[in-house]
């Protein structure tokens, strides 16, 4: 396809995203010609001219009006406005039904446009997954392919500022890449081999090659896509009253302007033109637009706010809830913590070296998977000590492990392992002080006695905090569950600064422990890992995923954050607050405006062109302020 032939089409499609616009100003232009042929005695001109403009002003608003009706078997706005401006026709108003269609189509499409500034915030994101991708097969050279032919286990090349085009392991290279796409997260992130990388997130500087793990519909960024659209499409509680009422409310309207085009002229001695122009007016300024578009403005731009923050919301109903949030309980490992143990001390007998002793226990935990050796394994990595490798080690589940290094036999594990009495006592009495500050403590024996006591910790974030801090001040209190012993609990729970916490809580039992809370304080979230706390974030009123991305994440709360960051629970409890905000602001305005102009009316205070101004403006008005949660300092 040729360049001039893009740019056809590229016209189009914007013409057609427009459509509504262009016709409404074009409508405006016929009107300003009529009102010149009325000026200069041509009638029968003028009255052809103000149909063309009735015709293409109001084709949009009446299909949709009408459609609406068919489908749903309810009234709406849009039928009200067509009546009123058929009705101001038939009594010889011909200009002001005209400005009427004009004024209702021209608000109608910076409506339009405003719902789907929200839309587009997500859609840009769509944009940011390449089309094309550079293969790698064989000793070949890379050649450029459509990402859509790409398959599992794929190699593929990256290079510097390139956005990744699926979600993959490196095996080849490292690099920072900026996964803001993704978590909302403005620093880079390293990556090294190993690591996974996603779609949609841009590689800075190193050469990369990944090998492709999934297939282009299941990205990481395909479905944050998917899961934010559907979103969008699923109305809050709030707006489904809304539109429940619309349906009552128009009936209401319809029945006072059948009274009010014969009682005023019976009960107030107004003649009949006054009464059927009254009739029309009441027909538009008592329109609930405004009302309508009170609440779903504000939902769209706050999911889409969220979404931007990496933080995903499943519905506006999940929203409204967090707003209310009396009470956060979180999950220990991996929320408020790291979930991985780091070593905090080492003590080494008197007569050892220090160095050669941490080196020994080093050699014999690198032989092992477990969690506390990886931790020893990494604190001898950062102490620069050497390993020695190849050395025969049998695990004693349960217990610990046996080696033997350079001829001297060694044990590693718990206290009862090693010799209870022993450990216990060795330097002062170490152990059960450590044990105190929640720390896990192994010990080393080797032909001599007990040679070095490790102590282990799982430590806190430091921004969890901060976070635990920030909610506090929200007036929301946070209680941790956790499996870990009292002494370990306790500990964690004063350094990360909860309310409360429960120790030995098994998986199974937070569920109880959620229903107790939600007998307390009614409204409770729940923040866990989406696997084994499925059950709690499912009994919670708000359900809340820190999966640092993961699919079993995305699938299983209410609310998912992208990245394990706690204080972003903060930020989507402000945010969800000031969209209540706002839609309270929103319905006590269109509804004082509905009041205001009605009054008027009866007084004939208010002509029908100020009237569909007052109307429409405060329509327009209440979606510019709803499109304030667009906004990202909340």
């Amino acid at each position: 396809m040729n360049h001039s032939n893009r740019e056809n089409i590229s016209l189009i499609e914007k013409m057609k995203e427009h459509g509504e616009l262009i016709a409404a100003v074009f409508s405006g232009l016929i009107i300003l010609l009529a009102w010149r042929m009325e000026s200069s005695g041509l009638n029968t001109a003028a009255v052809i001219a103000y149909l063309t403009a009735f015709i293409i002003g109001g084709y949009a608003k009446a299909k949709e009006g009408i459609l609406d009706t068919i489908e749903n078997k309810n009234l709406n706005v849009e039928l009200l406005m067509v009546l009123a401006a058929i009705g101001s026709a038939i009594i010889g108003y011909w200009t002001e039904g005209a400005i009427l269609i004009f004024i209702f189509a021209l608000s109608g499409a910076l409506e339009t446009y405003a719902m789907n500034k929200s839309h587009r915030e997500i859609s840009s994101l769509m944009k940011l997954q390449p089309e094309e991708a550079w293969l790698v097969r064989g000793g070949f050279e890379p050649m450029k392919v459509p990402v859509a032919s790409l398959k599992v286990g794929d190699h593929l090349l990256i290079k510097p500022g390139e956005r990744i085009p699926a979600d993959g392991e490196i095996f080849k290279g490292s690099s920072s890449i900026d996964e803001s796409a993704i978590s909302g997260e403005s620093m880079p992130t390293t990556k090294h081999v190993g690591d996974f990388v996603y779609a949609g997130t841009v590689n800075l500087n190193g050469t990369l090659t990944i090998n492709m793990t999934k297939p282009n519909s299941e990205t990481m960024f395909q479905k944050i896509i998917t899961l934010v659209q559907s979103a969008q499409s699923e109305k809050s509680p709030s707006q489904q009253f809304i539109e429940k009422f619309e349906g009552i409310y128009v009936k209401f309207v319809l029945l006072t302007v059948l009274l009010m085009l014969f009682l005023p002229h019976y009960l107030l001695d107004w003649d009949w033109t006054t009464t059927f122009y009254r009739a029309m007016v009441l027909l538009v300024v008592a329109s609930p637009c405004a009302l309508v578009a009170s609440v779903m403005p504000a939902t769209l731009a706050a999911i889409s706010n969220g979404a931007k923050n990496g933080i995903l919301f499943k519905g506006g109903v999940h929203l409204e809830h967090l707003s209310v949030l009396k009470l956060l309980s979180v999950d220990k490992t991996g929320t408020l913590t790291f979930g991985t143990p780091v070593v905090t001390d080492i003590i080494v007998r008197d007569n050892l070296n220090r160095n050669d002793t941490i080196a020994v226990l080093a050699s014999i935990e690198s032989q092992s998977n477990h969690p506390l050796a990886q931790a020893i394994s990494h604190y001898a990595k950062e102490l620069n000590i050497t390993t020695m490798q190849g050395i025969d080690i049998e695990d004693v589940p349960g217990w610990g492990l046996k080696a033997t290094v350079h001829n001297q036999s060694y044990i590693v594990g718990k206290p009862e392992f090693v010799g209870r009495d022993e450990a216990s006592h060795f330097a002062n009495n170490a152990a059960e002080k450590l044990a105190e500050e929640g720390k896990t403590v192994i010990f080393m024996r080797d032909e001599n006695g007990i040679a070095l006591l490790a102590a282990m910790k799982d430590t806190v974030r430091d921004e969890a905090k901060q976070a635990v801090n920030n909610l506090k001040e929200l007036g929301i209190n946070v209680a941790m569950l956790t499996g870990d012993n009292e002494k370990t609990a306790k500990t964690i729970a004063k350094e990360a600064g909860v309310n409360e916490y429960i120790a030995e809580c098994l998986p199974e039992t937070k569920v109880n422990y959620i229903k107790d809370y939600l007998d307390q304080y009614h409204d409770v979230g729940m923040v866990g890992d989406g696997i084994n706390d499925a059950p709690a974030l499912a009994t919670a009123t708000v359900g809340i995923a820190m999966g640092g991305g993961t699919d079993v994440a995305l699938e299983t709360a209410d609310v998912v954050l992208m990245k394990n960051d706690l204080s972003k629970i903060a930020y989507a409890v402000r945010l969800s607050r000031k969209m209540q905000r706002i839609v309270k602001q929103n319905i006590i305005f269109s509804i004082s405006v509905i009041a205001l102009l009605i009054i008027s009316n009866f007084l004939q205070l208010v002509d029908l062109p100020f009237g569909v101004i007052g109307h429409e403006g405060s329509t327009i008005l209440v979606i510019l302020n709803g499109l304030r949660m667009l906004n990202r300092n909340i």
